[in-house]
């Protein structure tokens, strides 16, 4: 998706300087550009938002109950541990704020691994859950019940937090860029209709 934004980020600047030719044999050039530049965006951009509101189901897929049983609400991501070769590989995911007695569902793909990390946050920055589950069995989903604040591995859960803290860094940069391109295609959209009236 990350190339997609930038594709669409150029198209739409370019789209923006298009809208300056009134005449001419390249005005028709130009507006078949911007009017392609608006469609192919609106498109990427509804079909991403779609695939990421519908619910996550994998094929092959290990499901993952966490149930909140602690006073407060906590932040939980879930770190897939990925094992490539010689090579360990963390893979995070948020799953959401998560109230008291409350739980969230997710699937795990789990053909290259056998292992997750569960990391609770209390606000921001303040890690105050870390537990580490092996998968033994693939045919049986999962369910962690998290009632108290513990740390299972103080080395482990340094890592899970770079990798936390790597992963939202993303996820804002992420949202800056989209929020670019959404301002360039909303100007794109009106210079488009304006002078199509």
């Amino acid at each position: 998706m990350v190339f997609f934004i930038f594709v669409i980020f150029w198209a739409c600047i370019l789209s923006l300087f298009f809208s300056k030719v009134k005449s001419g044999s390249l005005a028709r050039w130009a507006k078949l550009f911007r009017i392609l530049t608006v469609v192919f965006s609106i498109s990427i951009f509804a079909y991403w938002f779609i695939k990421k509101s519908a619910v996550a189901f994998v094929d092959n897929s290990v499901g993952l109950q966490v149930i909140n049983k602690l006073p407060q609400t906590l932040d939980f991501y879930l770190i897939n541990v990925n094992k490539m070769d010689k090579n360990t590989i963390l893979d995070p995911k948020h799953i959401g704020k998560i109230r008291p007695e409350y739980y969230r569902i997710e699937y795990l793909k789990m053909d290259k691994s056998d292992e997750y990390w569960i990391v609770g946050y209390l606000g921001k920055k303040n890690l105050v859950y870390f537990s580490q589950h092996s998968v033994p069995n693939k045919n049986i989903d999962q369910i962690v019940e998290v009632q108290n604040y513990i740390n299972q591995s103080m080395r482990l859960s340094e890592s899970a937090k770079k990798e936390v803290d790597a992963y939202n860094y993303e996820n804002t940069k992420l949202g800056i860029w989209i929020a670019l391109d959404f301002l360039l295609l909303f100007l794109n959209l009106v210079l488009l209709l304006k002078r199509n009236k």
